[in-house]
């Protein structure tokens, strides 16, 4: 796998990504026929699911600092 993906952030997925790899180790043909498909639609799967958990998290500190800013504005705003 390309060294990228094996982070902290995709620590879950880890397992999946060794596997992936020992096939593709198994040689060209063992690719070419096919036989990593179903691995690497795993690793796909696995790697979104991370990627989705983490946007829903930036989303939420997002919201929470954009709420801070508001309110430090309002306060401002309301002392001036």
């Amino acid at each position: 796998m390309h060294p990228h993906l094996h982070t902290k952030d995709n620590a879950g997925c880890e397992e999946i990504m060794t596997a992936l790899d020992e096939c593709h180790a198994r040689g060209f043909l063992w690719k070419c026929m096919g036989m990593c498909s179903g691995l690497k639609t795993e690793v796909n799967k696995c790697l979104r699911a991370e990627r989705l958990e983490r946007t829903a998290q930036n989303r939420e500190e997002a919201r929470a600092r954009n709420a801070r800013v508001k309110a430090a504005w309002a306060e401002i705003e309301a002392n001036s």
